[in-house]
């Protein structure tokens, strides 16, 4: 993944917690990066859980501080979206198609979910905001985003992704 390094010798991480399944929960592999700006700040977490046997990633989980040029893309094509895409080497064009609004409940409290389609139909993505102005964006390969999953989402201290 073409990630920007940071330049510092000072370890670099979120100064948040980061919302992901937690990688013992997870069947297959996880990996994760952080996006770093030129100043050495954490312009977001990117996850990545792949299954096992080789069949490449199933999901990217995005957490992108206010500020990360990530949330904002021209063609309104989620940053994490893109990197699924390149990682299984798809290479056929990507377009936004639209965005529509669900309400979620997650435990106690509603949650506002957007669920965003791309032209290519084996995507499903799914954003929304968290109450410390993070926003949150899942994007999985060939498997529909059900309700459940945003059960499985933990906090997960930033300690675990400082970078040395």
């Amino acid at each position: 993944m073409s990630f920007l390094r940071r330049r510092s010798g000072t370890p670099a991480g979120p100064d948040f917690d980061v919302l992901a399944m937690d990688p013992g929960d997870w069947p297959g592999l996880f990996g994760a990066a952080v996006m770093t700006g030129p100043d050495g700040s954490c312009q977001g977490i990117f996850l990545r859980y792949d299954l096992f046997g080789g069949r490449g990633p199933a999901m990217f989980i995005g957490n992108l501080p206010e500020g990360s040029p990530a949330r904002d893309t021209p063609d309104g094509v989620p940053f994490e979206v893109r990197q699924l895409l390149q990682a299984l080497e798809v290479e056929e064009p990507v377009e936004f198609v639209s965005a529509e609004d669900f309400p979620v409940m997650l435990r106690d409290d509603l949650l506002i979910v957007k669920k965003v389609k791309v032209s290519e139909g084996r995507v499903f993505c799914a954003q929304f905001d968290r109450s410390d102005q993070v926003q949150v964006t899942i994007a999985s390969w060939d498997r529909p985003i059900a309700d459940d999953l945003y059960q499985l989402l933990k906090p997960l201290p930033g300690e675990m992704f400082q970078q040395g």
